[in-house]
């Protein structure tokens, strides 16, 4: 990543197969079949991953600059429906659950469901 402070996030290392995870957690959160939750886990366990870094509002700012940033290099400005509903998930869910549990992951409540989102925003 060419932000170095969104970069410290992944500095560490991440699962082998986190693309393959994060595209089924992202396809069951805009609406897609439940292969994430049904192989992978819930939402709390995604939360957990992100949870008791401390407060990281810097980096989250940041992390949805360079969101956007990527939304225009793959020309999903031309579709901008599209990209302001992706742009709207991204932005809510970093500032929302990902971002509720700053002092430990141990904090997150079990049984959380994905958050579901579609064109119009979050559902349910």
């Amino acid at each position: 990543l060419a932000d170095e402070v969104v970069a410290h996030a992944f500095s560490h290392g991440f699962h082998p197969q986190h693309t393959e995870r994060l595209a089924a957690y992202w396809a069951e959160a805009l609406g897609g079949p439940p292969a994430y939750s049904a192989s992978y886990g819930d939402e709390s366990s995604v939360v957990r991953a992100h949870s008791g870094n401390g407060v990281h509002d810097e980096m989250d700012r940041r992390a949805i600059a360079c969101f956007d940033q990527a939304l225009v290099d793959v020309g999903l400005e031309a579709s901008l429906r599209l990209a302001q509903a992706l742009r709207d998930y991204f932005a809510w869910v970093t500032n929302n659950p990902m971002a509720k549990y700053h002092e430990s992951a141990d904090d997150v409540p079990a049984g959380l469901q994905v958050t579901r989102w579609n064109w119009d925003g979050r559902v349910g």
